[in-house]
């Protein structure tokens, strides 16, 4: 997605395809899941494997759109569960790709922050189309030494002070960025929700977008591509994640991000259960196992973003201290509400009118600003 294309370093496919008769026995009780590469490691799956008897095979995607494009293929029977961000959340759920789930039968459900037990991008009409799992913002990073003084505003990224040093996403959902910078610098478009923009708007944020791009040294698509970019000082200042922000202090560089006065948008991951899924019984075990505060203490450490299970907090501490305050899990509820989550851009605007742009429009303003 997109958001962690950077993921895709080596994929791992597993691909397991039912016969016309039905599940075999060998078959039975193997959840066949899309997910990001970190989201099914060792240390968290096989103890799972060996606790439910559940088999885990994982294919890795690389992309929003790739996972969207895999849960429909062989129509939308080969595999059992996606780790989507909301970038395809609702897709899938308008799809009708994924089918609702009872939170009542996953125990740690009670035990999710407030802000993402029923959130917009996996909740629709009351019904949950998965449980949340994991989420990150989307931040300014920038070189200590080379930038100053420090940045308050995503105004740095349009700057042609910094023309040639500049680093964005190569992704459609970048333009929420733009938009949100827009919603608070210049209130008579009426931008209400970054991810909601009619035309007028749209053109507006690709106008903007447009006279970024001779600023540009690259559109990143995978982390590691960032990182190289701060690490040789081919860039002073990009949107980033907070993954890039430690490997770069990790590695020595003289790096730092925030959250700008404008606020920031975010991903928030789903676990998603396929409408045609035929291992549902251990689809409600995984739900239930990837919820533990343990489990999400883990998957939080090793990919470095935050878990939606508050009693996470100490697991994390636990196994890197400090980790629980460096990625807010213990965070107010006043934090969240700076972050603008991932949802896929629809025509409704959520206020009676039906003019807003959907994601094919997105993908083609992408296209147009990069030329």
């Amino acid at each position: 997605m997109t958001k962690r294309m950077w993921a895709v370093l080596t994929a791992v496919a597993v691909c397991l395809v039912l016969p016309a008769s039905g599940v075999s026995k060998q078959q039975a009780g193997t959840l066949k899941l899309i997910a990001w590469e970190g989201y099914t490691q060792p240390q968290w799956v096989k103890p799972f494997e060996k606790q439910s008897g559940c088999k885990v095979r994982a294919k890795y995607a690389g992309s929003s759109d790739e996972m969207v494009t895999l849960m429909r293929s062989g129509g939308g029977g080969q595999y059992d569960m996606v780790s989507a961000s909301g970038d395809a959340s609702l897709r899938l759920i308008y799809g009708k790709d994924v089918q609702p789930v009872d939170v009542g039968k996953i125990p740690d459900y009670k035990n999710f922050n407030a802000a993402f037990k029923s959130p917009p991008n996996n909740t629709v009409d009351g019904k949950h189309y998965g449980i949340s799992l994991q989420w990150g913002p989307n931040t300014l990073l920038y070189n200590t030494k080379q930038v100053k003084p420090a940045p308050t505003s995503w105004k740095v990224l349009y700057d042609p002070k910094y023309k040639g040093k500049i680093t964005v996403p190569d992704n459609p959902i970048q333009i929420a960025d733009a938009a949100l910078y827009l919603m608070k610098t210049n209130r008579s478009l009426g931008i209400r929700d970054p991810y909601e923009l009619n035309q007028k708007q749209m053109d507006a944020v690709v106008s903007l977008l447009k006279k970024q791009r001779p600023l540009v040294k690259k559109y990143w698509a995978l982390a590691s591509d960032e990182i190289d970019l701060f690490k040789n000082g081919d860039a002073w200042v990009g949107a980033s994640w907070p993954y890039q922000t430690n490997t770069l202090i990790a590695d020595k560089a003289p790096v730092k991000d925030l959250i700008p006065k404008e606020g920031a948008t975010g991903w928030l991951d789903t676990w998603m259960l396929s409408a045609k899924s035929k291992n549902v019984d251990c689809a409600y075990k995984w739900l239930a196992w990837i919820s533990t505060p343990k489990v999400q203490a883990q998957q939080a450490i090793y990919f470095g973003e935050t878990p939606v299970n508050k009693l996470a907090c100490a697991e994390m501490d636990k196994l890197s201290k400090g980790s629980c305050v460096q990625y807010h899990a213990n965070a107010p509820l006043a934090f969240f509400k700076q972050i603008h989550f991932w949802k896929t851009p629809i025509a409704d605007c959520g206020n009676g009118k039906k003019d807003c742009l959907d994601y094919t429009k997105w993908q083609q303003a992408w296209t147009s600003i990069k030329g």
